[in-house]
């Protein structure tokens, strides 16, 4: 882990939706420290500055990759990078999703918008590893059809169950509508003995996890990933303060457990 930005090549690119990127990067030099599913880096347009990413692939699951959506300068200019192009990166900061506490039991991930890019590793480390786990269940939710993210990959998934839903459908789509809780209900897990792990817009993880919790999912096999204003990365500057923890150090995953009680206190 550096505080300086290691340079990485820009080696594949995908564009996922209109606004939202996926950049496969090789490091120039040498390479930094392995990240794991959930965790996050600082990646570095130069000439404009740097935000955090988590990574949407990591070196054990086909090598590191970031997906981005275009809603600032930094974000604009990292999504306009093509192969070829060099950006910064430094990392990988946070806690990770931990899939090894799963193991021998029930999985399900619930992903929203966006949030889906932080799950895709865990969900390939899952089914990399099918005797280790119980029955694997994934759940995405989307804005519209076209905010959908890896759609061909997702289908080829070997899940128990994989639903997918849209607040907002178009002409041509035929599945569900409506919030991704609404899911549950067909996902296939015992809830006494189940993993969860959920990320996306901050009110669908409050709705998810309370709606997994009164379904008997114990509060601390729950992990929801947290986003807040995130500067140095280094539990230095306090701004992704969240009551006494710092995001970029002590999570951005978190137990639900620990989530709960900070998430009711109002602006905190």
């Amino acid at each position: 882990m550096t505080a300086v930005p290691v340079p990485h090549r820009v080696v594949g690119r995908r564009e996922e939706t209109a606004d939202t990127v996926t950049l496969r990067l090789e490091p120039v030099g040498a390479a930094l420290e392995e990240f794991l599913p959930g965790q996050f880096a600082m990646v570095h347009s130069f000439g404009r500055g740097e935000i955090p990413v988590s990574a949407s692939s990591v070196q054990s699951t086909g090598g590191l990759a970031h997906t981005i959506r275009s809603v600032g300068a930094v974000s604009g200019g990292l999504c306009a990078a093509r192969v070829g192009d060099v950006v910064g990166v430094r990392g990988p900061y946070g806690s990770g999703w931990e899939l090894e506490r799963a193991r021998g039991r029930d999985v399900v991930v619930v992903a929203g918008g966006i949030g889906f890019a932080p799950v895709r590793p865990l969900v390939l480390g899952a089914l990399a590893e099918p005797a280790a786990y119980g029955r694997v269940n994934v759940l995405i939710g989307a804005r519209t059809p076209g905010d959908l993210i890896a759609r061909e990959e997702v289908a080829g998934w070997a899940t128990a169950y994989t639903g997918v839903t849209v607040d907002q459908p178009d002409g041509h789509w035929r599945g569900d509508v409506g919030v991704v809780t609404q899911l549950l209900g067909r996902a296939l897990f015992d809830p006494a003995d189940t993993w969860a792990f959920v990320c996306g817009p901050e009110p669908m993880i409050r709705a998810t996890a309370r709606e997994l919790a009164q379904r008997g999912v114990p509060r601390e096999r729950i992990r929801v990933s947290l986003e807040r204003n995130m500067r140095c990365a280094t539990g230095t500057c306090g701004h992704c303060q969240l009551g006494p923890l710092l995001m970029c150090r002590d999570g951005a995953v978190v137990d639900w457990a620990l989530a709960e009680p900070l998430l009711a206190v109002r602006e905190l």
